[in-house]
């Protein structure tokens, strides 16, 4: 992650805040209006507090994702696609083990960066954090996020998200009475966060994706107390264990749909070992910002443009921009009723988010709601294109419904009129750089 923050200097896309600032929501709200200007990382050289110098807004650009990727045409969906396939592929054993960095250096957790990002937030949380873990029975290993809220040097508080892995795995060791070791990443290599952020059949492993997509064997050495291979790319190192059969308060946090998940017995994380680099830099994430949002909007996506592609023609680019819970798809039209086929296509593919699906024709940025909007509103009957599916269930943590239900849109033009909705230009418009007219 450093090589990658230094790569974002060089290239002018590194904003560094040299005043100091307060973990408790002054990083936060810095954060936030930096993020309204623009796409560019923030580095905070002093925290309050800490010794550690704090990053955020690394992988909110959708281009740079792009690059991450070696998609230099801009299109992430088929780039990714084409790196899932050859992930299936591979050995699970895509690891080599190495000597523990000479520079490590031990610790407690309040020595790291304690930032509080809202104002009903229980406490200081760990949002960049990846768990590392193991399947009890299979030994696969698995990267994932999970919130965890800080409590004292000794304990974490988590929240398992029900259909992830790690709570699987956590409910298979807590048959057998037993804790399940983990370790929690700070700082981690571009690679290891991308396949972190991902969900892939629980047969693979996350560190082969890291590998593919690192293009290279992903180094290990022996964790201190617990029986993992911790990943030489990773800055900071949280080892510990989930405790069986112990639930204790967790929340409120402000989560990323905008609004605060309110308390709840969740699971205990017990710390064994804090440990980092030398001069480690600590990744903090705003929990649904740009940075939040983007990766796992442009990686659902890229599931979604596949189901599509599996089942029909046509399909040009798909969209899950900009509050994840809605789905655009671009099309280039092959008959009539083509939209409305890509629709109820989509409805299936992904049960959580798809609260909201668009479909719209392949001059359309779908990037961008003004456009998906218009083309709504400009290309036909509002009443005879829109479908509602009543009484489906939807986010997977939705108590009260509120998530139930299915939206759909056929924003394309009429079949075959193509030529009566002509998007109007100006010549020379796409390559004109205002930077010659106003000096």
């Amino acid at each position: 992650m450093r090589n990658y923050i230094n790569k974002l200097q060089a290239d002018g896309e590194l904003r560094t805040v040299d005043v100091e600032v307060d973990p408790q929501y002054e990083l936060a709200a810095v954060t936030k209006k930096a993020q309204l200007q623009s796409d560019d990382a923030v580095f905070f050289k002093q925290v309050k507090g800490t010794a550690f110098p704090v990053v955020t807004n690394l992988f909110s650009s959708r281009r740079r994702l792009c690059e991450l990727i070696q998609a230099e045409d801009g299109n992430f969906c088929p780039a990714w696609n084409k790196i899932l396939d050859e992930t299936a592929s591979m050995s699970v054993d895509c690891t080599r083990r190495t000597n523990a960095p000479a520079d490590l250096v031990s610790g407690k957790l309040s020595d790291l960066p304690l930032i509080t990002y809202h104002g009903k937030d229980a406490g200081p949380y760990f949002t960049s954090a990846i768990y590392l873990a193991k399947d009890p029975d299979t030994k696969i290993p698995n990267l994932s996020f999970h919130r965890s809220m800080y409590v004292s040097d000794d304990e974490l508080r988590i929240r398992l998200g029900t259909s992830h892995d790690l709570a699987k795995y956590q409910q298979k060791a807590e048959k057998k009475n037993a804790a399940l070791e983990a370790a929690l990443l700070i700082g981690v290599s571009p690679a290891l966060f991308l396949a972190a952020s991902t969900s892939i059949p629980t047969h693979w492993s996350e560190l082969a994706l890291a590998s593919r997509i690192a293009g290279e064997t992903i180094e290990t050495y022996r964790a201190r107390t617990i029986d993992l291979e911790i990943p030489l790319a990773a800055q900071i190192v949280i080892e510990g264990r989930i405790l069986a059969n112990e639930r204790r308060l967790e929340g409120p946090f402000g989560e990323f749909l905008g609004y605060y998940v309110p308390a709840a017995e969740n699971h205990v994380f017990e710390i064994t070992s804090v440990y980092w680099r030398k001069d480690a830099v600590f990744h903090s994430i705003l929990c649904g910002s740009s940075e939040d949002l983007t990766l796992l909007e442009t990686v659902t996506a890229a599931k979604m443009y596949r189901h599509l592609n599996n089942v029909l023609p046509g399909i040009v680019d798909v969209s899950c921009s900009p509050v994840l819970m809605n789905t655009i798809i671009k099309i280039r039209q092959q008959y009539e009723g083509h939209a409305r086929q890509a629709l109820m296509a989509a409805f299936g593919a992904d049960l959580d988010f798809n609260k909201a699906v668009f479909v719209v024709d392949d001059d359309v940025d779908i990037t961008n709601m003004n456009e998906v909007i218009w083309a709504f509103l400009t290309r036909g009957r509002a009443d005879k294109r829109t479908i509602v599916i009543h009484d489906v269930p939807g986010f997977y943590r939705d108590p009260h419904k509120d998530h139930w239900g299915r939206l759909g849109i056929d924003a394309t033009m009429p079949f075959g009129r193509e030529a009566e909705f002509e998007r109007k230009l100006i010549p020379g418009e796409t390559d004109l750089n205002l930077d010659d007219y106003f000096k």
